[in-house]
C-alpha cells in the first residue's frame, strides 16, 4: 500500500512560486504586504495549501490497501466521518459528517480505513456531490459488496459567509450502490441507525 504523509509534492515543488502568487494577491486587494503581520503569511499559506491540498498526492484505491477475508454479511455502518474541504467554485471551506454503510460480500476493510479515504477524497477542490459519490464508487470497486451507501453532510462558507450568507444551512446528498438501490429497508435501516 501506497503510503499517505499528507504532504502534497505538488506544492512542495512550486512553493516559491505560490508564495510570490500569494504575495501578489495581498497587494492586489490593497494589503501591505511587507508589514510585519504578513511578512510570513505567503509562507504559511502555502504550508497551509500542502496539508488541505494533500488529497492529489494519493491515490484513494489504495488507502483501502489490504482486506480482510470474513463471512460477515451483514450490515457494517461507519458515521461521523469528520471532514473538511475546499469548494471549487470559490476556494471556501465546506465541511461536515460522512456516513457510510455496506454489505460485505466476503471481504472487510479496516475501520481506520474509511476515514483514510474521506481524507484523500476530500482534501482536494471539490464539490459535496462527487465527494459522496467518489467514496461510493471506490467502496464498490475495491471491496465489492453486496451494496454501498453513503451520505455526506456539509456546511458550505460559500453559501454561510457570502453570497446569500444563510448561516447554518445543510447540504445533504447521498449515493447508493447494489442492494441499497433495490432495498428501501435497508436504505431505511442505515438512515436511522446514522440518525441514533
Amino acid at each position: 500500500m501506497a503510503s499517505i504523509d499528507y504532504k502534497n509534492a505538488l506544492v512542495a515543488e512550486n512553493r516559491e512560486k505560490i508564495e510570490g502568487h500569494v504575495r501578489e494577491i495581498l497587494r492586489l486587494i490593497g494589503e501591505d504586504v511587507d508589514r510585519e503581520g504578513l511578512l510570513d503569511t505567503p509562507a504559511r499559506v502555502t504550508r497551509m495549501y500542502e496539508e488541505i491540498f494533500s488529497g492529489y498526492a494519493a491515490d484513494p484505491r489504495d488507502v483501502i490497501g489490504v482486506t480482510f477475508d470474513e463471512q460477515h454479511e451483514e450490515l457494517v455502518i461507519i458515521k461521523d466521518i469528520v471532514y473538511y474541504s475546499q469548494c471549487e467554485h470559490h476556494m471556501a471551506p465546506f465541511y461536515g459528517k460522512v456516513h457510510v454503510g455496506y454489505l460485505p460480500s466476503g471481504k472487510v476493510a479496516g475501520l481506520s480505513k474509511f476515514a483514510r479515504l474521506v481524507d484523500v477524497i476530500t482534501r482536494k477542490l471539490q464539490v459535496q456531490e462527487r465527494i459522496t459519490s467518489e467514496i461510493a464508487d471506490i467502496l464498490d470497486e475495491v471491496l465489492k459488496p453486496h451494496g454501498v451507501m453513503v451520505v455526506v453532510e456539509g456546511e458550505h462558507m460559500c453559501m454561510c459567509a457570502r453570497g446569500v450568507k444563510k448561516y447554518g444551512s445543510q447540504t445533504v446528498t447521498s449515493a447508493v450502490r447494489g442492494s441499497f438501490r433495490k432495498d428501501a429497508t435497508l436504505r431505511s435501516e442505515f438512515l436511522s441507525l446514522i440518525k441514533s
